[in-house]
């Protein structure tokens, strides 16, 4: 019988990461570079371990194979068989990263026989005057965008949004972005490692030399068009399911919790995936108690139609599913 999975997660160091991932949530940092820890993910190469219960030591991929629509749900394996459909991160920001963008899903198969990369953030900590680029200021055509890229003034054309803690954003496929210095999010993504960079400061790396940009690449790719709200507005719910975003590859809601919650999947043909961003939980499923820490992200399978959360003081996480 499947139960809730935990995983040991997959940690990269990054030439613009820190410290935060191990302070914050006790990441088992070798270096004060770890820039992302890879939650929970089939990416082919980085697939996650798990790490409780009877099927400990077998990957993701191995667990679809042998589950199949019980562990994803029917419709999710009928249309995606071995592939785990989504990637779920949590990334340091000790310095800017890269201005960059993603192809949607028709442009990632033809040039990379991938997903496209439609994401969204969760902003879990934030240094006072930390900024994301989202999106163009004003309409932009690609000629105004590749006279400002020749001389060295891409960032005037681009939006800066200062965040604070608890933010919410959506980046659909297309929507130029960057993660500002200071920044700790949670990210929620399609699975796929297809980045078009964009603009990168003139940083060098250890040789000297710049890192690669995908001017070309990116140029049908980018939406030119003005971002008008790049923040989502909502309103945190004490002990009820606050919903934050609903995308044709996954619904993101958050729940905050003080006392013990029930939730019923019975209608629902997904995996369900909780990341937990505050405070410590035990899940009762049918008895059996799985222990869930701050910073911890548990996959339950889709054959799993109710479950009790009682928390440790005050919780705060995200629950992920797709719609099938």
């Amino acid at each position: 019988m499947l139960y809730p999975l935990k995983f040991s997660p997959i940690l990269k160091d990054k030439i613009w990461g820190g410290t935060k991932l191990k302070s914050l949530f006790n990441k088992a940092a070798q270096t004060d570079k770890l820039g992302e820890s890879w939650e929970l993910s089939g990416y082919e190469g980085d697939e996650s371990v798990v790490t409780n219960g009877l099927l400990a030591g077998n990957n993701l991929a191995e667990l679809i194979e042998i589950y199949m629509g019980e562990l994803v749900g029917d419709t999710i394996y009928d249309q995606f068989g071995l592939s785990f459909p989504l990637l779920f991160k949590l990334i340091d920001a000790n310095e800017n990263l890269s201005i960059q963008v993603h192809p949607g899903d028709e442009v990632a198969a033809e040039r990379h026989n991938s997903y496209g990369k439609t994401e969204m953030w969760y902003v879990i900590d934030a240094d006072p005057g930390s900024e994301l680029i989202i999106g163009f200021k004003e309409d932009c055509s690609k000629d105004d965008y590749l006279d400002a890229l020749d001389n060295d003034k891409v960032e005037d054309l681009l939006q800066r949004v200062p965040v604070k803690k608890g933010d919410v954003f959506f980046i659909p496929a297309g929507l130029v972005h960057a993660i500002g210095k200071g920044i700790v999010v949670a990210e929620i993504q399609e699975s796929s490692d297809i980045t078009y960079r964009i603009y990168d400061y003139k940083r060098t790396d250890d040789q000297g030399n710049e890192r690669e940009l995908h001017t070309e690449q990116a140029l049908d790719v980018i939406n030119f068009s003005a971002s008008k709200q790049p923040r989502t507005n909502y309103q945190p719910l004490l002990n009820e399911i606050t919903p934050l975003v609903t995308c044709d590859y996954f619904t993101t809601n958050m729940l905050k919790f003080d006392h013990a919650v029930t939730r019923n999947y019975a209608t629902l043909d997904s995996f369900v995936a909780y990341m937990c961003l505050e405070g410590d939980f035990v899940i009762d499923f049918e008895g059996e108690k799985t222990v869930v820490n701050k910073g911890d992200t548990v996959l339950i399978p889709a054959s799993i139609d109710e479950l009790g959360l009682i928390p440790e003081g005050n919780v705060t996480l995200l629950e992920v599913y797709v719609n099938a």
